[in-house]
């Protein structure tokens, strides 16, 4: 049971995407102390590493991982403390040690206290009378202010508070306090007060090992006469001279408070009783209430509890109620009768054997004051607060202890903050548990919890109230622990029904699962649950985390059992459908269409006419909720009626009907389809339309329908006025909804529509595609996709021509990306819906006429690489391309494979696989499976595939499915053996240059890696080698000046050539390919001013050196040029990889002038001014014989 302390409910995290959440338990799976051997070495070796700094924070840092992995079961640890603590103590007391090496032993030891606790671990320390004198004196030498070494001091004070238990009186220690010089010595009892004193205000975490060691001192018999009236006078007067405004002053009240909290819990009644209300009137003083410190304000609560508890006697109360059997098994063995024989004695027993005694006046203050720790901002706060309630009640007589449930009822109230309910849920459960909420008054509490429960207050854009619904199942829990059955009887109705609902309808997942651990204990505990084992199954912790699965699937089942279907229902219609998250109110009108079969009159009679009103009322998200509502019952209404053979008017009556056609007529007279408001209403009510038309509502000639497709108009029309978010969802849901509308409304007969009004839509839609606006064009484009096919009847060449214009890349509409994606995914969509014919008429069919257009739009929608400030925008285009030449090529080879010619076949598939070499992971890995895809379709094949056999020898078909086309490491190793296919490596060779020569890294390594290996494959074949760099030169020629391929491709260069790849050409002088590559590289770098392909330039410039003949010359004619470049970085890089170019290939020139050359190279300033360079530059030329470079005067 987690009790949430988030206040605000952020957006529940557990869905991504409606995945099941990946929920393994971890926790309590270890079974020993397993690194035994490594802790003792770590001890073993302290005296080793103490001296250096990095040692030791390492040593540390190994041991705090190891310890850590016990936090949670810390108990595993206890064989091994004890030779731990012995090793550690060795070294403390060893007087040989140096500080540095106590310092780092104390440390160890604070490790495994926070780990395992150090109440048990204390318990272990030498407590003889040996060791107070040492520990004290060891102690008194730490220096408070040391910051570094609080885990020393923080150790010792526990220690000390461990030895200062001894029963001796400690002036026994203290011998003759007189010295020889005649000096007083100090008493240690005075020592230890003083030491404990002095660190209950420090800054460190010694201040709570300084409340341990008072609690423990102070209460000592000896002490207490002589120390407790000064210490409690020094502590209140500290206390009253603090303020909380202040750090300091926080920092000694929260020493104090912890003092006193710890004296209070650990002393004797009778020695605390004569000072508790001079303490209580002190605190009352401090007003710790008005304090932001949580921590002041949790103690403060802490110590008025425990002021309470002092003034009330320490005794059970007996007039609680106890349950005869509180074990699991004794309830399920024995019946109701039988547990409720076994109670101990009646509650009128109890009333008689009542002993009466008196309440002081400051048991109320107590109570008050904690009565208003229940309602405190913080958790924390409220339930310290809750677990005071709970101690106090147990001791108060029964009247005086029903007065405080009743005052903790007033908690529920809804004037109060969800601060407050949820104080009261953690203190009613408290009391439950504790027995002290006796079943008289389960008829106040029950309704309580039902309604926090379902608590949720709205507070801006989100709401409040998770932690309230997460304790009302906590108190649940508690009651089915608390109670006989036959106390729960007849509120379990009530409680099971509420508790499912939370565990299926909650919006956050912990509240769900809280709902769940509730339930389970109350049909383990009471026994009473309708269905409980069968609900429980359904709804247990791991399947209510996932939120669609609760709404959608889990509801219907348990809706299947009557006494939780209504509840279920109401619970959506009054609480989900008008959820302030629109996710919840889709979820909520989604579980209706699929609990509306387990209740179908209950829907029509009950749901339905408190919905209508609803649907047309004042508040935005109860409006969009009640219209989805209605969408969504009114179409499983139909599907009933389909079942029956009925139609669906036989479920409604015509007020139902009129008011749902109302609701557009409604809306829009009073004009709520503009503004913020309108980006629910309108997906909203298209939505409706949508499920209307499926449904066969008997709208036909009626005039909504008219107002219905102006609304679906008009919201296309509208996409660019509304936000980025909401514009999907309308343009999805308004072109689903004109398809739903035109299949049922606008068909005449079978196949047939009105030519008026078929012309009227399409011209008017054709138009719209010509519009400024993008979004515009994606909304109809989309539209006269989704037409069905009696409208595209005699119009397909037409809406062919008008989203061809779409797709068309042109200088005005250049970044309309999105309307180009939606052109082509309209294309694809019109082709399926109109089908194919071969020799039909390309007004109605995908004929051979029209087949090579069509193909010629989807094959150009994969060459957009358009950019903008967004990006690869392009990138959707090929997208949707690629996704329209799958489902066309599909539709044809289905139909009418010979429409399909083998140089099309090849476009595709070469184009494809040249999109599975690119540099984008996405869209990488949707081009491979449509390849993959194309390749293996059996129904029939696809014909022309070239080199299918090698194909499906490189992708075999068992991998179809699972290859990971996101990862390059596996990508590219395939898609480079591709390059052995003459029909593919052009355009795979395309598109490798663009990821070898890309920014990814992971991509960079994985596809070059797979190139070379490629290359290194074909070294000793003449004829692949010259054909690949045939290809390779190909591809920079078609890409000259095209930055997008030929930068990467310079880059690609320069690696291609740096690891000999091309070597075997180095034999011949003047070799034609790198002639070639050379010129081209000029061709591209000539007057560029762009200092990336510049820098790539260089690199290639200087690689192609090792080629031998007359091009050396022209190389280095082109990298001078380049040390005297405008741009000081060019020239810095043009001479720092001459230099390295020399070192490598010195054969070019003598070694005297290499060498002088490379002088030069690095001792010349090329951040100097031009002229002064062009000498150096001109004098290196010289040197190496060759030709200078001759300035050129700029033509006007």
């Amino acid at each position: 049971m987690v009790l949430n302390e988030m206040n605000g409910d952020g957006p529940e995290q557990e869905d991504n995407l409606f995945c099941e959440p990946d929920v393994i338990a971890r926790g309590n799976i270890l079974e020993s102390f397993t690194e035994k051997k490594e802790a003792q070495e770590l001890i073993n070796n302290l005296r080793l590493v103490h001296d250096g700094l990095t040692l030791q924070e390492t040593a540390i840092q190994k041991f705090t991982v190891i310890m850590n992995k016990y936090q949670e079961q810390p108990h595993l640890l206890d064989p091994h403390l004890e030779w731990m603590l012995t090793s550690l103590l060795d070294i403390i007391r060893d007087e040989a040690s140096p500080p540095s090496l106590v310092h780092l032993s104390f440390k160890f030891l604070y490790i495994i206290s926070k780990v395992r606790g150090y109440k048990t671990f204390l318990r272990l320390f030498p407590h003889e009378v040996v060791d107070v004198h040492p520990v004290l004196d060891m102690l008194v030498r730490q220096n408070p202010k040391d910051y570094e070494t609080w885990e020393t001091r923080y150790m010792l004070l526990l220690w000390l508070s461990v030895t200062c238990l001894i029963p001796f009186d400690l002036t026994r220690l203290d011998g003759n306090l007189s010295s020889l010089e005649g000096c007083t010595r100090v008493p240690i009892m005075d020592r230890i007060l003083t030491a404990a004193k002095s660190y209950l205000v420090v800054s460190d975490k010694a201040r709570d090992a300084a409340a341990v060691l008072i609690s423990k001192f102070i209460t000592r018999p000896d002490v207490k006469q002589k120390r407790m009236a000064d210490f409690l006078d020094w502590t209140l007067s500290t206390l009253s001279k603090s303020s909380f405004q202040t750090i300091e002053g926080t920092i000694i009240m929260d020493g104090m408070l912890q003092a006193l909290a710890q004296l209070f819990k650990h002393g004797k009644r009778e020695d605390c009783l004569p000072y508790a209300s001079t303490v209580l009137e002190c605190l009352d003083n401090c007003k710790l209430s008005e304090s932001n410190q949580t921590l002041l304000r949790k103690l403060g609560v802490k110590l008025v509890q425990r002021l309470g508890l002092t003034f009330l006697k320490p005794k059970v109360a007996k007039w609680r109620y106890q349950r005869g059997f509180r074990s699991l098994a004794a309830n399920l063995q024995f019946s109701v009768e039988d547990s409720v024989a076994q109670k101990t004695t009646t509650a009128t027993e109890q009333d008689d054997e009542e002993e009466e005694y008196d309440i002081s006046g400051e048991v109320e203050n107590v109570v008050e004051q904690l009565l208003i720790g229940l309602k405190d901002k913080d958790t924390v706060v409220r339930w310290s607060a809750a677990k005071g309630i709970g101690r106090l009640t147990g001791r108060l007589p029964k009247e005086l202890a029903d007065d405080v449930v009743g005052s903790v009822l007033d908690c529920f109230s809804f004037q109060e903050t969800d601060n407050a309910w949820h104080g009261g849920c953690l203190a009613l459960a408290e009391l439950g548990r504790r027995g002290l909420l006796l079943p008289s008054r389960l008829s106040d509490v029950v309704p309580v919890i039902l309604k926090g429960l379902t608590y949720d207050e709205k507070r801006g854009a989100c709401s409040v109230g998770s932690n309230v619904r997460d304790a009302a199942c906590y108190v649940c829990w508690a009651f089915a622990r608390a109670y006989d059955p036959l106390e729960l009887r007849p509120f379990v109705n009530q409680i099971s029904s509420a508790l499912v609902i939370a565990a299926v309808f909650d919006r956050d997942i912990n509240c769900r699962r809280a709902a769940s651990a509730a339930f389970q204990e109350n049909v383990g505990r009471q026994g009473t649950f309708p269905h409980g084992i069968d609900v429980l199954t359904a709804a247990d912790y791991f399947a209510v985390g996932k939120i669609a699965n609760c709404f959608l699937n889990i509801s219907v089942y348990i809706a299947g059992f009557p006494e939780y279907t209504e509840a279920m229902i109401d619970h959506v219609v009054n609480m989900k459908i008008n959820h302030w998250d629109g996710v919840i109110r889709e979820l909520s009108a989604k579980a209706l269409h699929n609990l509306t079969p387990q209740a179908s009159e209950y829907m029509i009679c009950n749901v339905l006419p408190k919905l209508l009103p609803l649907a047309v009322g004042t508040d935005l998200h109860t409006r969009h909720g009640a219209i989805l509502a209605c969408a969504e019952i009114t179409h499983a209404l139909s599907k009933l009626a389909e079942e029956k053979r009925s139609s669906v008017t036989s479920f409604m009556n015509e007020k139902i009907l009129e008011g749902l056609k109302q609701i557009h007529v409604e809306l829009c007279r009073r004009q709520l389809y503009r503004g913020l408001g309108g980006e629910l209403m309108r997906p909203a009510v298209c939505s409706l339309i949508e499920k209307l038309s499926v449904s066969k509502m008997p709208f036909r000639e009626d005039p909504i329908i008219d107002g219905w497709l102006w609304l679906i108009n008009d919201s296309l029309r509208s996409l660019h006025l509304v936000s980025s978010n909401a514009r999907q969802q309308i343009k999805e849901s308004a072109v689903s909804a004109l398809a739903a509308l035109c299949n049922e409304y606008y068909c005449l007969k079978e196949g047939e529509t009105h030519p008026v009004q078929q012309d009227e839509l399409v011209k008017q839609y054709i138009s719209d595609l010509q519009s400024p606006n993008e979004m515009i064009r994606c909304g109809f484009s989309l539209a006269l996709g989704a037409l069905p096919r009696f409208l595209l009847k005699g119009k397909l060449q037409e809406i062919l021509e008008g989203l061809k214009k779409v797709t068309c890349v042109s200088s005005k509409d250049v970044s309309f990306a999105e309307s180009r994606r939606d052109g082509l995914k309209a294309i694809a969509k019109i082709c399926m819906t109109a089908g194919v014919k071969g020799e039909g008429s390309p007004t109605e069919f995908v004929c051979k006429s029209n087949v090579a257009q069509i193909y010629d739009i989807l094959l150009d929608g994969l060459n957009d690489y358009t950019t903008d400030n967004r990006g690869d925008v392009g990138a959707w285009v090929r997208e949707a391309a690629m996704t329209s030449l799958m489902e066309m090529t599909l539709l044809l080879t289905q139909h009418e494979p010979a429409l399909i010619n083998s140089n099309v076949s090849k476009q595709i598939m070469c184009c494809l696989a040249q999109q599975s070499a690119e540099k984008i992971d996405r869209f990488r890995a949707h081009a491979g499976s449509v390849f993959l895809t194309l390749l293996y379709f059996d129904n029939p094949p696809v014909p022309h595939i070239p080199h299918r056999d090698e194909l499906e020898r490189i992708f075999p078909r068992s991998e179809a499915v699972t290859f990971n086309w996101n990862a390059p490491s596996q990508a590219f190793p395939r898609i480079t053996q591709l390059l052995g296919l003459p029909a593919y490596r052009y355009h795979v060779l395309t598109g490798l240059t663009v990821s070898v020569g890309g920014l990814t890294e992971s991509t960079v390594r994985c596809s070059s890696q797979s190139l070379f290996d490629y290359l290194k494959g074909i070294q000793s074949n003449v004829n692949a080698l010259s054909s690949f760099c045939e290809m390779l030169l190909q591809v920079f020629e078609d890409n000259l000046l095209n930055d997008r391929v030929s930068v990467p491709l310079l880059k690609m260069l320069d690696q291609i050539l740096a690891n000999g790849c091309f070597d075997i050409f180095v034999a011949e002088e003047n070799h034609p390919i790198p002639m070639k590559l050379l010129a081209l590289c000029k061709e591209e770098s000539r007057r560029s001013k762009d200092i990336q392909k510049l820098r790539s330039s260089i690199a290639v410039f200087c690689g192609l050196i090792q080629f031998p003949g007359e091009m050396r010359k022209q190389i280095l004619f082109q990298l001078f040029l380049l040390l005297c470049h405008p741009f000081p970085i060019i020239r810095k890089t043009t001479a720092s990889q001459i230099y390295e170019m020399l070192i490598t290939y010195s054969d070019i020139a003598d070694p005297e002038i290499i060498e002088e050359v490379m002088t030069i190279l690095s001792d010349t300033n090329w951040d100097a001014d031009l002229p002064s360079l062009r000498k150096q530059r001109n004098y290196i030329c010289d040197l190496m014989k060759v030709p200078k470079p001759q300035l050129v005067a700029k033509s006007t």
